[in-house]
């Protein structure tokens, strides 16, 4: 994923940490922060020390900016988000890591469902 698609600063961090609203499942968490008029989403990943050592956090990482990638059409332009991995997600086969970015998502209200049918060829259900 390009470098514009990334939340990168600190203060950028923080910014939709302490004003963005969050969504759950056993997985993972997500904070969301509008920005009108920004040209793209922008996300930015956090994989905490407890999950598992360098190997384990940094394969959850690819795992989860693979998912956003190919998420990327049918995501707000408008948001930045952040994606905070929990300790269910280990050992956890990269389908498993998707399915379940789509489901806290949805719950977000991130991502278009009707895009998402059509991108997924209409095999997405809301309840998964």
């Amino acid at each position: 994923m390009k470098k514009k698609y990334r939340v990168k600063s600190d203060k950028d961090y923080q910014k939709v940490f302490h004003q963005g609203q969050s969504i759950a499942n056993r997985q993972l968490v997500i904070y969301q922060y509008s920005k009108p008029n920004q040209e793209h989403f922008r996300v930015g990943l956090s994989v905490g020390k407890k999950i598992g050592n360098a190997v384990v956090r940094n394969q959850i990482k690819r795992y989860l900016r693979q998912a956003v990638f190919e998420l990327r059409e049918v995501i707000q332009p408008d948001l930045d988000f952040l994606l905070i991995a929990r300790k269910d997600i280990v050992g956890r086969p990269y389908q498993e890591v998707k399915s379940s970015v789509i489901h806290v998502m949805n719950l977000a209200g991130i991502i278009d469902r009707s895009l998402l049918n059509n991108q997924l060829g209409g095999t997405y259900d809301k309840k998964q």
